[in-house]
């Protein structure tokens, strides 16, 4: 990185916007400078734990010429609001993922930050360790032969208490769905990220367990990608003790396997020189249980690297690895399936609007 500090500011004071202060703080030419949250209580009291200011508006906030990006760590369904208004004011944005909860409010936020020349990124920790660098950088190089299948599986444990903890949760409005939006978007991102476009989608949903929710709480969808491969997402909140999330990519001539940040399997009819040391260095590289069935046990590490991908992004005018219209991605998947269990018909993708 270079010697440029960067100025941070974070909206929404939950859970999250810890994990982004101490990534914030971690980064040598970085400053946390502030916080905004509806709830002055909660934002005094972050702004104490992490030495930032607590702002009384938003308005205040995003006047300050010392800020450069802000981090959105609202409700997924309350995104779109402070993006435009940070974006208006001329400030790059980092927002939680999802991007937003429909379609249409993404697509708003992609096009402000495009009329106005501000950068937006969607954070998605998981693309940025090396495990699944190194599945896509195989990927890329066609190791896998034809792909056959590639599956998600999040199967984790949320007590009834989380879903009181927020208003917002478990509410198609403030949340945009259930165990799938929230919990297992990360793992749809990766997967489309590695496998390519989704091409239709079929789907059941349910709620076995968290009855006072709007939202499912367990979905299976089957997937097939535009290169022919299928697959499948397997999603709960409602199992115990709960699992570390998976990810399966198979093809003709090769297999990776992904529990968490940690390759379990590696294996090719060509095998390379590279191969065994990636399996060495990749071996126990968990840091964390992943949120396995508590939201705060992730680590900080992911979201220092998109961050700092975010201040590369800025200082050299290229784009971040997640950029806003890769950031819709997950969400039109997301969106299909659940119309799928709706209407109890396989949906086709449209990869409406890509910009790339």
């Amino acid at each position: 990185m270079g010697k440029k500090q960067f100025g941070f500011a974070i909206i929404g004071a939950g859970v999250i916007s810890g994990i982004h202060a101490m990534a914030i703080h971690s980064i040598e030419n970085a400053r946390l400078w502030g916080i905004y949250s509806i709830n002055k209580n909660k934002s005094d009291a972050f702004a104490a734990k992490y030495n930032c200011i607590s702002f009384d508006t938003l308005e205040e906030m995003l006047s300050r010429p010392e800020i450069d990006i802000i981090c959105i760590c609202t409700p997924s369904g309350i995104h779109l609001d402070p993006a435009i208004k940070s974006i208006e004011a001329g400030k790059h944005c980092l927002i939680e993922k999802p991007l937003e909860v429909t379609l249409e409010k993404c697509d708003q936020i992609i096009n402000a930050a495009h009329k106005a020349g501000v950068k937006t990124g969607v954070i998605f920790p998981s693309r940025f360790y090396e495990a699944g660098r190194q599945l896509k950088k195989a990927m890329d190089e066609k190791r896998f032969g034809d792909l056959v299948l590639g599956d998600a599986y999040v199967k984790w444990n949320r007590s009834a208490e989380y879903y009181k903890s927020g208003k917002w949760r478990g509410t198609w409005e403030y949340d945009g769905g259930g165990a799938l939006m929230n919990q297992g978007i990360h793992s749809v991102d990766l997967l489309q990220w590695y496998m390519g476009p989704v091409e239709s989608v079929q789907s059941v949903a349910a709620n076995i367990r968290h009855k006072d929710i709007e939202v499912e709480d367990t979905i299976v969808a089957n997937l097939k990608f535009t290169n022919g491969a299928l697959g499948t997402i397997e999603c709960s909140t409602a199992v115990f003790p709960g699992a570390l999330k998976r990810i399966e990519v198979m093809g003709t001539k090769g297999t990776a396997i992904l529990e968490e940040n940690n390759l379990i399997k590696w294996e090719f009819t060509r095998p390379m020189d590279e191969d065994r040391s990636i399996m060495q260095l990749m071996a126990g590289a968990n840091i964390s249980h992943g949120g396995v069935s508590n939201p705060a046990d992730i680590s900080f590490i992911g979201h220092k690297k998109q961050i700092e991908d975010m201040m590369r992004a800025v200082e050299t005018g290229s784009s971040p690895l997640v950029d806003g219209p890769e950031g819709r991605k997950s969400v039109e998947i997301v969106l299909a399936i659940y119309e799928s269990a709706r209407s109890e018909k396989m949906v086709r993708l449209q990869h409406r609007g890509e910009l790339k």
